[in-house]
């Protein structure tokens, strides 16, 4: 007996919430492209180093070695830069030494991006949204990040006004059902109730929840009783 499954659809991105806290991260370049690679790795706490003359270096980037959120190396690129990498962004006006320094990353197997050379990149950056515990991302694969930004701008207005609140009430939520039934054997049990939750409240609901969890975090304990006894309360009866 067959089975027909859909067609899986290529020439895509593997999307991925890369985790690089205290990773090191290499950018070479110290102009516009550079300080907007420098925000992206920071949010995720990564150990920058940015490489670049001084001269090469715009006020924003100068502020960030100034406050110390980087280290920064006064000069130009050099090979053995890459040495314990864990990836390496080049940004600079360069072509030709941008594409050496990713053809260097490739052979020493470091992930590279090298700016406005797709091919040559490992990983795209993508549009983002930012609120708090919140991170919202469209990718078109290095074909369109003007386009990327509209369509960003369009997923982040149809967002109740509490999503990052939202999502981050639900992390201590999550966190207190594990601590409710704590045994490994009740997992599927706390993400059924969890999912339940928030399919009856829907977006619009958790918002309000989230919000008035801002106020009175007691409404999170307020609903042991709903999840000892596996119901799932309305959202007036919490609120």
């Amino acid at each position: 007996m067959s089975t027909s499954y859909a067609k899986i659809e290529g020439g895509g991105s593997l999307l991925l919430a890369w985790q690089i806290k205290n990773k090191k991260v290499l950018i070479v370049g110290g102009g516009n492209v550079a300080a907007q690679r420098i925000v992206s790795v920071k949010i995720g706490d990564a150990d920058v180093t940015v490489v670049s003359p001084k001269d090469g270096l715009i006020p924003e980037v100068e502020d960030r070695i100034a406050q110390g959120e980087v280290h920064w190396l006064n000069r130009r690129f050099r090979d053995d830069d890459v040495e314990a990498m864990d990836m390496v962004l080049t940004a600079m006006d360069d072509h030709k030494e941008s594409l050496r320094i990713g053809r260097l990353c490739r052979r020493l197997r470091i992930p590279v991006n090298v700016a406005d050379v797709p091919d040559m990149c490992d990983f795209y950056f993508m549009s983002q949204h930012r609120d708090g515990p919140l991170q919202i991302a469209v990718s078109t694969n290095g074909r369109g990040p003007k386009l990327a930004n509209m369509i960003r701008s369009e997923v982040i207005q149809s967002l109740p006004p509490q999503a990052g609140d939202m999502v981050y009430y639900m992390g201590i939520l999550r966190s207190k059902v594990r601590e409710w039934e704590p045994e490994i054997s009740q997992s599927s049990k706390r993400m059924r109730w969890v999912t339940q939750l928030c399919e009856a409240w829907g977006l619009h609901g958790m918002g309000k929840w989230a919000s008035a969890a801002a106020k009175d975090p007691a409404l999170v304990d307020r609903l042991k009783p709903f999840y000892d006894s596996n119901d799932i309360p309305t959202l007036e009866m919490i609120l």
